[in-house]
């Protein structure tokens, strides 16, 4: 089936908005938010159509617009680190949306947006060890501090030990998240591995049902066949009786004079 206007009209402001979150935007550009509001309301009225798109089509319209949602919701994040959480639960597209894609749009912002994530964490991480090798020289050479070393060294070693909290925080979360994705990865592949057994199961059936059918049709077939031989005959033999046993009576009784 033909796409309507509509649909042709979503595919294009879609390639548009995956266009522009692709790159490098300024903090104030207002465009795509308005582009993928405009976007959320055209996949609603698509999905009223008579004419509407297949279903797996329209699935995949929902989830690229859901990643563009998300991905301006985290851009809206403080933090580096909240950044590429929310970047991890966001789900890109499996298809391209237009002809020219090798890969879909989106998957392509999801990679560049988690790696951009990670070098501001690592460059965020980079500056907070710089601070602290800067204080550690100031704290060392300073004479007008050497009366206040203890007060210093505490300080220093507070700073360290926060550095560390983050760090190991971060290294939590990390592992948290993979263990989640695991989990779900695992509780995912034994859902399909089910529905391809239940799949293959009711395929099997459905082909020994069709050869049983396929079976009683044949003979059903030559019964009918053998019914109708019998009752042919059996015809013929009533009209040959009938025939002989009016020439019989016309013999036997002669016409009246």
């Amino acid at each position: 089936m033909a796409a309507t206007r509509l649909e042709l009209n979503v595919m294009r402001l879609l390639s548009r908005c995956e266009a522009l979150a692709a790159e490098r935007r300024d903090p104030e550009e207002w465009r795509l938010e308005k582009y993928v509001a405009a976007l959320e309301d055209m996949l609603r009225e698509l999905k009223k159509q008579s004419s509407k798109p297949a279903p797996e089509l329209l699935n995949e319209y929902s989830r690229k617009v859901d990643f563009l949602k998300g991905f301006l919701e985290a851009e809206k994040l403080s933090s580096s680190m909240e950044k590429a959480l929310a970047n991890q639960f966001l789900a890109p597209g499996r298809t391209p949306t237009t002809a020219k894609e090798r890969t879909p749009a989106t998957k392509t912002v999801h990679l560049q947006t988690k790696a951009r994530c990670t070098g501001q964490m690592r460059s965020e991480l980079l500056g907070t060890v710089g601070l602290v090798l800067l204080l550690c020289w100031y704290f060392a050479d300073c004479p007008c501090l050497q009366s206040d070393e203890k007060q210093s060294a505490v300080e220093l070693d507070a700073v360290l030990q926060h550095h560390q909290d983050m760090q190991e925080k971060l290294a939590e979360e990390m592992l948290s998240l993979a263990r989640s994705l695991k989990n779900n990865t695992l509780a995912a592949q034994n859902v399909i591995k089910q529905d391809n057994q239940t799949l293959s199961h009711s395929l099997r059936m459905a082909d020994q049902n069709f050869e049983k059918l396929k079976d009683e049709s044949d003979r059903l077939e030559q019964h009918a066949k053998k019914s109708v031989n019998w009752l042919l005959w059996i015809m013929l033999i009533v009209v040959c009786f009938i025939f002989i046993s009016m020439i019989l009576f016309i013999r036997i009784f002669p016409k009246l004079k």
